[in-house]
């Protein structure tokens, strides 16, 4: 489950990389390469830390490194594909990609709440996963607001 829901949560990830490009390519928006290179750049690295959440809880499981490692880094691979399918299809899929945006915030969420808060609630080092938790959250809350 985990590993689709961060699947499902690439793909829109992906078009949204599509979308920025497809709008610097067809150069009917204030879009510059240097922005679309940052957000490239800025999803490719948080990544990196989705690719360990899926990797880890599968080799804990029991699953060889190498599998572990294969499910990680395949949820991923599903990224490019959306971004270039937006590119290619910009003007049927950029009007739909807050809807697919809103999709992915959910499967994460969903995730999130049933699988990932339970499991860091029990053993002796929950109080660990609680505080980190809510340091996490306040930490985004604060860079939303700051950032707009």
């Amino acid at each position: 489950m985990l590993t689709l829901a961060v699947a499902l949560h690439n793909i829109p990830e992906g078009m949204a990389v599509g979308a920025v490009y497809a709008g610097w390519l067809y150069g009917d928006s204030g879009i510059t390469l240097a922005g679309a290179l940052a957000l490239s750049l800025g999803i490719a690295i948080q990544n990196f830390p989705e690719g360990a959440i899926i990797s880890m809880p599968l080799k804990a499981e029991g699953f060889s490194k190498f599998r572990s490692f294969l499910y990680g880094a395949l949820s991923g691979a599903v990224e490019p594909l959306g971004a270039i399918l937006t590119i290619l299809l910009a003007g049927i899929i950029v009007p739909v990609l807050p809807y697919a945006l809103s999709f992915a915030a959910g499967a994460m969420i969903y995730v999130v709440v049933e699988e990932w808060i339970p499991e860091m609630s029990v053993g002796k080092h929950s109080d660990v996963g609680t505080i980190l938790f809510a340091v996490g959250f306040t930490l985004m809350m604060t860079l939303d607001v700051a950032l707009g």
